[in-house]
This record gives structure tokens, C-alpha cells and sequence, in this order.
């Protein structure tokens, strides 16, 4: 289950105007979820506080699927189990538990699309050439 709401009305009221560029599918759970999108399987990453390999040592790929749990629990432990060796966590000091979501997903992400160009995203700013 979501810990927010995607309500068009919810949404708005974020102000996220990329909303429109997004396209968001709701599966009832992860059985769903892999019944449905079984290419998933083949090149999936889990991040979680647990993983002994930190997100670095990941190769991404264009195919690749990231998961990310809930701040409270985290990702499901049959899920960790059943992928173990995709697990990877973004390094902490001891004292932290971990960064929060919104966090973790920007740097997962933004790795992911670093380790392949960036694909469709624009390369310069407009101080670019000047």
C-alpha cells in the first residue's frame, strides 16, 4: 500500500507539475506486481538498510527496476530473501538509521540514470556555452 495519496486533487495541491509526464500503475500487491510485469525479475534492485553492498557496487541498467519500502518497515523480508544478492543499501554513519525515502530514491535514481547518460534528460543548463 502507498503511504500517500496520488489523488489528482493531492497531487495538485503539491504542486507537481511533472505529474502529467508520469504514467502510474496500481497493483494489488507484489504477486500482482510480478504477475503482470514479469520482466521485472530479470534485472531488479532492492534497497535496503540491511544489504551488505552499498548502491554503488550496482550496475543499472535501461531495463532495470528499483524497490523502495516504506520508511517505517522497509521492503518485505520474503522479497529481501528471495533476491538477496540484489540487495544494496546507501552507506550511513552508525548513528543513523537510514536517509529518508524521497532521499534514497533521488540518489538510487539519479545513479541509475547517471550509469546510462541520462537518458532523454536535457545534458546542459542555460549558463551552458556563455
Amino acid at each position: 500500500p502507498l503511504g500517500f495519496d496520488i489523488s489528482e486533487k493531492a497531487v495538485r495541491r503539491a504542486g507537481l507539475d511533472y505529474w502529467n509526464l508520469v504514467e502510474v500503475f496500481d497493483y494489488e500487491n507484489l504477486e500482482d506486481f510480478f504477475r503482470r510485469r514479469p520482466e521485472a525479475e530479470r534485472d531488479l534492485w532492492l534497497t535496503t538498510t540491511k544489504a551488505p553492498r552499498s548502491y554503488q557496487e550496482a550496475r543499472f541498467t535501461a531495463d532495470s527496476w528499483l524497490f523502495f519500502g516504506k520508511e517505517t518497515a522497509g521492503l518485505p523480508l520474503a522479497l529481501r530473501e528471495r533476491y538477496r544478492d540484489r540487495c544494496v543499501r546507501l552507506p550511513m554513519v552508525s548513528e543513523a538509521r537510514s536517509l529518508n525515502l524521497s532521499n534514497t530514491v533521488a540518489v538510487c535514481v539519479y545513479e541509475a540514470l547517471r550509469q546510462n547518460g541520462f537518458p532523454g534528460l536535457q545534458g546542459t543548463g542555460e549558463m551552458a556555452g556563455g
